[in-house]
Order: C-alpha cells, then structure tokens, then sequence
C-alpha cells in the first residue's frame, strides 16, 4: 500500500497492520468486511463436515449393498443382520445413495429369509456355495 493510496483511502489499514481496520468495531476480526458479521469459529468446516457425512453415509448404503449381495453366497447369519444395520444407519443419515441403501435392506431380508429357509429346512446355520 502507498501513500497515495493511504490518502485515497485513508479508512483502509496496511495488510500487515496488526489492528482493526479503521472504521470497523473494536472487537471486529481484521480482515474482510463479511468476516465481522459471522460469528467466530464459524466458516466453511461445517459444510466439509456435512461433506464427509453424506460421504459416510453413501459408502454404508454400497456397502450394504455388497454386504446383502454376499451374504445371499456365505454367512448370511453374520452378513444379513450387518447389511440391514448399515442401510438402516446410511438411511437416517440421508444418503444419495438411497435406491443402494434400500437394495441394501432388502438383501439384508433375503438374507435371514434364505437362512429360515435353510433351518427348517435341513438343520444347517449358514449357507455355503458347494455342497
């Protein structure tokens, strides 16, 4: 900053002033004028962590999903009850992922289904691919 620019504007202070900017209220953070009306602490970190918690949330529906899907093959005792949890968790949290979520669900279903199934049927707890 100049002098000219100093008589020009002689409200606005150097940017390496350690103080207020001229004009503005005492306990006012120095910087620009919009950083004065937000109180502090608050900025973009809530979004980034709303961010990441729709991100979680999306990476529980796949993964029940995938979780649903395998457990039809193999342990679908220890796999259907963990998918239906996460597309039950991934759905309160509001995913985008919603129609993964819910397939989710319903393979976590099919899942205990298939073992009721499988228990009345000949005795065995958990499914597996050959026989």
């Amino acid at each position: 900053m100049t002098l000219t620019d100093l008589v020009r504007h002689p409200a606005r202070t150097d940017d390496r002033a350690t103080g207020p900017v001229a004009g503005s209220a005492p306990d006012a953070p120095a910087g620009k004028a919009g950083d004065a009306r937000r109180p502090a602490g608050e900025g973009r970190a809530p979004r980034r962590r709303y961010a990441r918690y729709v991100r979680d949330a999306d990476a529980l529906a796949v993964t029940s999903f995938v979780l649903g899907l395998l457990g039809l093959l193999v342990l679908n005792v220890v796999l259907g009850p963990t998918a239906i949890v996460m597309a039950l968790i991934a759905l309160a949290r509001s995913t985008a992922r919603r129609g993964r979520a819910l397939l989710g669900l319903a393979l976590g279903v099919a899942d205990l289904v298939v073992l009721g199934l499988l228990v009345t049927g000949d005795g065995t707890v958990v499914s597996g691919l050959g026989g």
